[in-house]
């Protein structure tokens, strides 16, 4: 029986990551603002709110929850997608809020886990959006892209845990939903694109999620992969 550590469960990938970690015969121990009412009295699922915008206050609020527990997989989904809009609009505020949650929050967590209960594995949800500068992503693309980098810096400290980003690919996620309702399409030609492709629901990302996590220890700790890369057993990114 495996240790599954997830933040982020009240919906969207986090949500049913949870619940198929669950169906595996998991522990599930998850942390979050919000809890999710469908795991509720369900045996192997343990609950900790805590709201991971408060960076300043994560280490010392979480280290009772996760101490003495060696974790054999961390998730860390939790994160905002930002409205839609050119970075000239975004307000250094906005950024800072999007960083506190996106890196920042993670930072505390992995800092946190690595003196209490030392996982045997990290992985943190990317995105494609980190390497591929489109218009309007500016304070999520800029986030994820140094989530990637914050995670490759701990696999060259932390080599006992094995580190990695994975992009899900697109999930009908709340989150996703409400950008493609409010965002012109014309203006911001990645929505057009968006709406064309496969978008996955939460359920069927989260089996190809948890299945990439399995083969990802099969790279080099610090990979940042699309699921469909490991998928395909093609090189990561660099």
């Amino acid at each position: 029986m495996r240790k599954v550590m997830i933040t982020g469960v009240s919906s969207g990938l986090g949500a049913a990551l949870a619940e198929r970690a669950l169906e595996q015969g998991d522990q599930v121990y998850a942390v979050g603002r919000h809890d999710n009412k469908r795991f509720l009295n369900q045996a192997g699922y343990y609950f900790f709110p805590l709201d991971l915008r408060d960076v300043t206050m994560l280490r010392e609020n979480l280290k009772e929850f996760v101490k003495g527990h060696e974790f054999d997989l961390v998730i860390l989904n939790a994160g905002q997608l930002t409205e839609i809009k050119e970075l000239s609009e975004t307000s250094l505020e906005e950024i800072r809020q999007t960083m506190d949650l996106n890196v920042w929050a993670n930072k505390q967590i992995i800092d946190t886990l690595d003196l209490h209960a030392r996982p045997r594995q990290v992985v943190a949800v990317s995105s494609g959006a980190a390497v591929n500068g489109s218009k309007g992503w500016g304070a999520y693309a800029l986030s994820k892209a140094a989530l990637n980098m914050l995670i490759k810096l701990y696999a060259a400290e932390k080599p006992w845990t094995h580190f990695s980003t994975i992009a899900p690919g697109l999930i009908m996620t709340p989150m996703l939903k409400k950008i493609l309702e409010k965002t012109d399409p014309e203006r911001f030609p990645s929505i057009q694109r968006i709406k064309e492709g496969p978008i996955q629901p939460p359920e069927q990302a989260a089996i190809r999620f948890l299945d990439a996590c399995e083969k990802i220890l099969e790279y080099p700790s610090g990979s940042f992969l699309d699921v469909r890369t490991i998928e395909s057993g093609l090189p990561p990114v660099h």
